[in-house]
């Protein structure tokens, strides 16, 4: 009986010793102690990455056209009817050929120097310089192929966006910062191929953004792969950002409005851009009735920026 009890044994122990070698030992149970919280056991999940798709860094120098359209912000403005003659063309068409031969007179000018890059600007607050700029853009546009990049420069007073009814932010300051790249702050609206650099964020101290070398850089990287570049500055007068801004531009727009621009008051302008090319004078809110004028502008008008529906450039 005994030998039958020990080899009953040993095959338990053989049994034993197979198993251990196969499946994973058990752990006992953890008995919880009077006053103790048990151990919560960690859960083990398989993760796996998200689909995510990161672009590639913007390359070095000079921006194809392509790139940046395929990475801008893709946002459906809402125009400002009452400022854009070019939607009002029927009711206005005074105003439209005013801008579409402002625009021949740029590509006259063009034929005999390097010409790509515009500042418009005026004397003090008020007189339509972005009026003039996101209309001229508009007449451009409307040849074909032509692709056209507005840039607000008055970081102070921003209104371009407002004019093409579009966001403020992320725009120019952002990028000055150095925060955002250059594609991230060109908005395609879908008007045909017209592109925006908004103000941005509100800053205090413009001045100091201008001077830090990085809007330079930003026209020598997207400036190319447009046909023109017109940036709208803040008035002379009131800052330097403008004569700034110029050193950089290939030329300067410069806008005076009818029956309310002093003269001595433009030319202490000028003076402000003395050195730098001035391509022309533009005499906007130029109607045959000047009550009319006044009317229209009061009545649309605000801050500094909008203007009358007719302007007329003259060559400096």
């Amino acid at each position: 009986m005994s030998r039958i009890h020990e080899a009953l044994k040993k095959a338990e122990q053989d049994r034993a010793n197979t198993q251990g070698a196969d499946e994973p030992a058990l752990a006992a149970p953890e008995i919880p102690l009077p006053g103790r919280i048990p151990a919560v056991p960690a859960v083990v999940m398989e993760t796996r990455p998200l689909a995510t798709t990161v672009l590639p860094a913007l390359p070095l120098g000079a921006i194809r056209f392509e790139e940046l359209r395929a990475r801008c912000m893709q946002i459906e403005w809402q125009p400002d009817t009452r400022v854009n003659v070019f939607l009002n063309s029927e009711s206005n068409p005074r105003g439209t050929e005013q801008f579409r031969t402002m625009r021949s007179r740029l590509y006259q000018i063009r034929s005999a120097q390097p010409l790509s890059t515009v500042l418009v600007t005026s004397s003090v607050p008020a007189e339509g310089k972005t009026f003039v700029t996101a209309n001229l853009a508009q007449a451009i546009i409307r040849q074909p192929d032509r692709r056209v990049l507005i840039i607000d420069g008055d970081m102070r007073c921003p209104r371009l966006h407002e004019m093409v009814g579009a966001p403020q932010t992320p725009g120019l300051t952002n990028y000055l910062r150095g925060e955002t790249d250059e594609a991230s702050i060109i908005q395609d609206g879908g008007v045909g191929n017209l592109f925006m650099i908004a103000g941005g964020t509100k800053v205090p101290n413009p001045s100091e953004l201008l001077s830090s070398g990085r809007l330079k850089t930003l026209l020598e990287r997207v400036g190319p792969a447009f046909d023109w570049v017109l940036v709208d500055a803040p008035p002379c007068l009131p800052v330097a950002d403008a004569t700034v801004i110029a050193e950089i531009c290939d030329g300067v727009l410069f806008v005076v409005r009818a029956g309310s621009t002093p003269a001595a008051v433009a030319q202490r302008a000028l003076q402000e851009l003395r050195g730098r090319t001035v391509l022309g004078v533009v005499l906007n809110a130029v109607e045959d009735s000047h009550a009319y004028a006044s009317t229209y502008y009061s009545s649309y008008g605000y801050g500094y920026g909008y203007g009358s529906d007719n302007s007329e450039v003259s060559r400096g």
